[in-house]
């Protein structure tokens, strides 16, 4: 009977919503975190009667057919790219990307990753780095002397120097645009890397054209709705269950064959 198999691969779509739904709500405060979206695609069709095939001599066609579908699967977990919401920190080194735009990470390993988390230090040398002491690129360095530091929306990182009345511009930062932002992979730690479904990077000057600006003292939150959330994880609570009727539902008409006499 189709129906078991059917309704089984229905319960394991079903339960993969679950845990992108459960991932989502995780990381309600996680910042810059971007959602994850669950898409399905259904599995081939077994062709009882073939769409246009002839039913007699005389040539006429079947009109519509008859295919069985033979149930679903997962077809993708999309990230969905929209802005958070930008929460005031009043810490200097915390930025914000309004718009397009992805911060550039240097890895122990060399190769460069991607992230809209701005939550940003120094290191013992002055270096701006991750807090996870990755250094952003391209590298700046504050001095030891400086008493204060401005970092205006174009990523022209401003100090004033003790002693000295006029800022002193010690580097500008850039970031980093993608043709297809949701083909970039996530490897944790709010980093990305490209793919060849991302495209290569392209990097600029933020504020510039197809680039976003940077605000100073301000975090991107996640773009995690929990109203929307907690109703896509009772949608997919429903489906599971009437998925699993549909097992006992097949499971007790089989019974009913094996108790014929």
């Amino acid at each position: 009977m189709r129906a078991l198999s059917i309704a089984a691969t229905g319960m394991l779509a079903q339960q993969k919503n679950v845990e992108v739904v459960s991932n989502n709500l995780a990381n309600m405060n996680t910042t810059a975190y971007m959602r994850r979206r669950t898409e399905f695609h259904d599995l081939l069709y077994q062709n009882v009667r073939s769409v246009g095939g002839t039913s007699s001599d005389a040539g006429t066609v079947v009109p519509t057919g008859a295919q069985l579908g033979l149930g679903v699967k997962l077809a993708a977990v999309y990230r969905i790219h929209a802005q958070g919401n930008l929460t005031p920190t009043d810490n200097t080194f915390d930025l914000a990307v309004q718009g397009k735009g992805f911060f550039q990470v240097q890895l122990p390993s060399g190769e460069t990753a991607y992230t809209r988390d701005g939550t940003f230090q120094l290191n013992a040398d002055g270096n701006l780095v991750t807090h996870d002491g990755y250094t952003v690129q391209p590298g700046i360095t504050i001095p030891n002397n400086a008493v204060d530091v401005s970092i205006n929306g174009a990523g022209e990182v401003l100090v004033k120097l003790e002693g000295q009345v006029n800022l002193s511009n010690v580097g500008q930062l850039e970031i980093a645009v993608f043709a297809n932002e949701a083909g970039l992979e996530a490897i944790g730690g709010n980093l990305m890397t490209e793919t060849p479904a991302s495209g290569s990077a392209t990097t600029g000057t933020p504020n510039s054209t197809g680039f976003g600006s940077l605000l100073q003292g301000f975090l991107e939150t996640s773009n995690v709705n929990a109203v929307e959330e907690i109703s896509n994880l009772i949608s997919a609570q429903r489906a599971y269950e009437m998925n699993s009727k549909v097992i006992q539902t097949a499971d007790q008409m089989m019974g009913t064959l094996t108790n014929v006499r």
